[in-house]
């Protein structure tokens, strides 16, 4: 009799075991699957939030280029023979504003000794004959005319539908080189662009 319930205990103390260890399983499932579905809603939301920043930088953006006030800040920039070198942005970029357009790279900021004291050149002149268009993709096409004592080139810019993100191509008039500039387009106002020595 002794030796049955000693089995007896044994057995129930196996099942209440088992319980505990689904029951755990379970709740364990429960943990992943709700830690899973607030991962997911968070990514969600910053996801929409995201949407929301690019869309209004979007509207600023073309704004800018409508009033023909803007500045394209350079994270890098590729030439003609297609290297592609990494800038600094605030003293790589190509601007108009006030009629006037800029076109400044500075790729040495230690070289006080080039033409614009930061590594690089910086060149001015009036701007004319601005044009705007969209496709069907929602892209932006802006282009114009730079003509100053160093610099005459057009200036062909596209940015990209739903953010602020741009690039600048810089082609020159007369020797048939150009430049690509690649970064954040922004009202002229609000960019953070610092002008070296204009050089000519």
């Amino acid at each position: 009799m002794k030796r049955y319930l000693f089995v007896l205990f044994i057995f129930t103390l196996c099942m209440q075991a088992t319980a505990i260890a689904q029951k755990n399983k379970m709740s364990r499932a429960e943990r992943e699957a709700a830690w899973r579905a607030e991962r997911l809603k968070k990514r969600e939301a910053e996801q929409a939030r995201i949407a929301v920043e690019d869309s209004v930088s979007f509207a600023q953006a073309v704004a800018a280029l409508q009033s023909g006030s803007w500045a394209l800040e350079a994270s890098n920039i590729t030439f003609n023979n297609g290297i592609t070198r990494f800038v600094t942005s605030s003293t790589n970029y190509v601007a108009v504003n006030g009629g006037q357009g800029t076109v400044q790279t500075a790729f040495n900021n230690t070289n006080i000794n080039s033409p614009n004291g930061l590594g690089g050149v910086t060149l001015e002149g009036n701007v004319w004959g601005e044009r705007i268009g969209k496709d069907a993709d929602g892209n932006i096409f802006y282009s114009c005319s730079i003509q100053g004592n160093g610099i005459s080139a057009v200036i062909y810019v596209t940015l990209t539908a739903n953010s602020n993100q741009a690039s600048a191509r810089v082609n020159a008039n007369y020797s048939g080189n150009f430049m690509v500039f690649n970064g954040m387009l922004y009202p002229y106002n609000s960019a953070g662009i610092f002008e070296g020595q204009p050089s000519y």
